[in-house]
């Protein structure tokens, strides 16, 4: 069984976080590959999915839309599972609802979404996103949750078989 893990990062940290997915799904025996959005021309030799965004002002990242709306065909017809990364609620909370992220992650109808926070480095950011950064109080730092995104790509591996068609 072959697993596509594509995380659409501006900064890394989303890139990071689908890394340790792919290891985790590696470890528990699932052939895994990481790819960005752009790095994938077609899904065929997969029989799996899982696809991930950062999230910046309630909306993913437009090659991760864009990757949505070019496969969704073959995105609809793969077990599929959705994870998304922002600092929404963080210290305190989860991040933001899911479907506020809009209609292009709803259309393609992950069998489960999560949401991860994710880090936030000031000193890496352009002179407007640091300052609508500072605007909106962001907190600066790493609050990546690695046990929850560990299990979380753990049951993925579990839940693989039931749903992937019978030979």
């Amino acid at each position: 069984m072959k697993v596509l893990v594509i995380a659409a990062s501006k900064h890394g940290a989303t890139r990071e976080i689908g890394a340790a997915i792919a290891e985790e799904l590696a470890g528990a025996g699932v052939e895994a590959e990481q790819a960005e959005p752009g790095e994938v021309a077609s899904l065929e030799g997969y029989d799996a999915v899982v696809l991930g965004s950062a999230v910046y002002m309630t909306q993913w990242m437009e090659n991760a839309r864009n990757f949505m709306a070019h496969h969704g065909q073959e995105l609809r017809s793969l077990p599929l599972w959705a994870f998304s990364v922002g600092l929404s609620g963080v210290p305190v909370g989860a991040v933001q609802d899911p479907r506020r992220i809009g209609p292009h992650l709803l259309a393609i109808n992950p069998i489960d979404h999560q949401t991860f926070k994710g880090r936030l480095e000031l000193a890496n950011l352009s002179l407007r996103e640091r300052s609508i950064a500072r605007l909106g109080n962001a907190p600066e730092g790493d609050f990546r949750e690695w046990d929850k995104i560990r299990d979380w790509a753990r049951q993925i591996a579990s839940d693989l078989a039931e749903h992937l068609p019978a030979d």
